[in-house]
């Protein structure tokens, strides 16, 4: 195996996202460059799509507007918001002002807005709407170096009762997103190369974003991203050539999270058109209206995909069944043929023509009917789910970054990939392993400048020599494919010695039960392996139903022995492949699944390990309890 990877060449330039925009705006003014929804009073959704050239001027009003506000280079500036339009441009306006741009998740609390807002030093904070304003209200009196907040929303109101505060305050801290871009107007009117003036003037190392990682213990820290690290992302990504300026994105990502924002830079730098929609509950509904030719989504997207394909399929038996078990084989064998670059003969192309057309086209058509490929990160993809989705002519590239390297590191290409891995390094970008352990250590323009106010914090992750350490352990093969086997800190060592990678298990048992939403591998010097698991509600209420178990509650359908066996069945499944010492001897089943505002995911849907194996450890300790087993 490879223990290290030799940077690809890259052209960088351009050192800041500004520059790009300025460059694209005149490129391609009247070219499409974002939709996004407009909501009618009747709840129903019309579309609007603005040009480069009218998005760079609400973008330069946006920037002017910060300016007379007296935002300086380098002055923080929040975004408490869900992904939206507006988010990106008053991103870009910050950004073109010289400021910095401080995300913050719209699921944070108030104290935990006012820690990152304070701890940034953020002069103003441009909030989406009451409910989020009311945040800072209560916050108020922590938060003394903040001069304004600008409301996205102006027209709106916290809760349906009529009982909230207006949004207009008496002092004028608040004002609206219109009346910042009035503001800059006028400015621009005095001085019509402000922003122009500002944009030359950007340097590379100044700083552009302060990201807070949600870690799982203590207060979050702020990851300091220059101009440079965005600047630089935005090229690699395009010399990789998978998207093309014809391409439509969908973007419903979390833009507080980096592997959002890096999508942006990359966008700015292609020019396709992006539809940009953060709710959720929407998504399957907008895929049909937007048709994106390509979408970044985490994995757990895949997986409630994955589980109601298949057991909805499952659950028609008979003939429906048993042709999609023969498409799903044929669909395998070309997929084994793609992966080795070749091509199916005629009689396997004539069958799996016959597999799209009965089975395959109403999995493409959910997905809009025009997708070329997905980009899957944040998190650990399971293999099968992978090669299923392939199998299905869908192809699912993975790739893998941290926040501390502005997201974008390794990534598999359109004419390169294997699954299972995370692909290759962007060109730009060098990788290692460290020697002792397998941790994999990356260097390149994207790496963060460290960590804010942390000093040694930053010393502990970040050498001298640039080599910033992640904490994940991988293996490179030897045509430079990265796999991760696991976070450094989440290996388990049993009190037989035996180290086990928990997230490979996990991915395995959600790809054998498509039941399964969550499972935590625990055993860490204990004698044995078990697990805690959730239950995907949607994905198991057509099985429900056909036994004898509908309209029951999560708690109860967890509790019936029916729905333990149909799990006990994954784990039997896979504890078949393993080493008797990772095999999973025990599972439990959680009284409901776990979620962002319990506090056992985070914004970006990864588990916060640690904190679920707390909350439930007398659930696991009862699973030892009197047992004797093998480690």
């Amino acid at each position: 195996m490879a223990q290290t990877t030799a940077p690809e060449p890259l052209d960088h330039p351009t050192t800041s996202v500004p520059a790009l925009l300025a460059w694209r705006v005149a490129e391609t003014p009247d070219r499409p460059a974002y939709k996004f929804p407009l909501t009618g009073a009747d709840g129903a959704d019309t579309w609007q799509t603005i040009t480069w050239a009218q998005a760079g001027e609400r973008v330069r009003a946006i920037a002017a507007g910060l300016l007379s506000l007296g935002i300086g280079r380098e002055q923080r500036v929040g975004i408490l918001s869900s992904t939206r339009v507006e988010w990106v441009l008053c991103d870009l306006g910050i950004l073109s002002a010289g400021g910095a741009t401080t995300t913050v998740y719209p699921s944070s609390t108030a104290e935990e807005t006012a820690y990152i807002l304070a701890d940034s030093d953020s002069r103003v904070c441009i909030v989406e709407d009451v409910a989020q304003l009311e945040k800072l209200r209560s916050q108020r009196e922590h938060l003394p170096q903040l001069t304004k907040v600008v409301v996205i929303d102006s027209a709106a109101r916290a809760g349906a009762s009529g009982g909230a505060a207006p949004y207009r305050g008496g002092d004028g801290w608040e004002l609206s997103l219109a009346e910042l871009e009035a503001l800059g107007r006028e400015h621009l009117a005095k001085s019509p190369r402000a922003i122009d003036d500002v944009v030359a003037g950007i340097r590379g190392e100044e700083l552009a974003t302060l990201i807070y990682t949600s870690g799982t213990t203590g207060k979050p820290k702020g990851v300091r991203l220059v101009h440079e690290c965005w600047a630089y992302e935005a090229d690699a990504m395009i010399s990789l050539r998978l998207m093309t300026i014809d391409d439509v994105e969908y973007l419903w990502l979390p833009l507080s999270h980096s592997f959002g924002k890096v999508l942006m830079a990359g966008q700015v730098r292609n020019g396709h058109l992006v539809a940009v929609d953060g709710r959720i509950p929407k998504l399957v509904d907008n895929l049909a209206v937007v048709q994106p030719t390509w979408m970044a989504a985490a994995p757990r997207i895949f997986e409630k995909v994955y589980n109601k394909v298949v057991q909805g399929t499952k659950d028609a038996g008979g003939l429906k069944w048993k042709i999609f078990r023969w498409a799903i084989g044929v669909g395998k064998k070309v997929s084994a043929l793609r992966q080795q670059g070749k091509a199916p003969g005629w009689w396997l192309g004539l069958r799996a023509r016959l597999a799209h057309r009965l089975v395959f086209s109403k999995l493409h058509a959910r997905f809009g009917g025009k997708l070329r490929f997905f980009i899957s990160g944040s998190a650990p993809l399971s293999r099968e789910i992978a090669e299923f989705f392939h199998a299905c002519g869908i192809l699912i590239l993975e790739g893998y970054g941290l926040t501390e390297t502005s997201a974008a590191t390794f990534v598999n290409r359109l004419d390169r990939f294997r699954f299972g891995t995370v692909g290759m390094p962007l060109p730009g970008t060098e990788a290692r392993l460290a020697p002792e352990d397998g941790e994999i250590l990356i260097k390149g323009p994207g790496v963060m400048r460290g960590y804010h106010n942390l000093p040694e914090e930053t010393a502990a992750v970040l050498g001298d020599d640039g080599w910033l350490r992640t904490g994940d352990i991988g293996v490179i093969d030897e045509q430079g494919f990265l796999h991760i086997t696991d976070r450094k800190k989440d290996l388990i060592k049993t009190s037989g010695g035996k180290y086990i990678a928990p997230q490979e298990l996990e991915g395995k048992v959600k790809a054998a039960c498509p039941f399964v939403s969550q499972v935590i591998v625990h055993g860490d010097r204990r004698n044995f392996v078990t697990a805690l698991v959730t239950i995907d509600e949607e994905a198991i209420k057509p099985w429900a139903e056909h036994h004898g178990l509908a309209g029951r509650p999560y708690a109860a359908l967890v509790a019936d022995p029916a729905v333990r066996a149909v799990v006990q069945a994954a784990f039997d499944e896979v504890n078949a492949t393993l080493p008797k010492f990772s095999t999973i001897k025990k599972f439990a089943l959680l009284p409901r699944d776990l979620s962002i505002e319990d506090g056992e995911l985070t914004p970006s849907l990864k588990v916060k390990r640690k904190a679920v194996e707390k909350k439930y450890a007398a659930m696991l300790d009862e699973m030892y309890a009197g047992a004797v087993a093998d480690a």
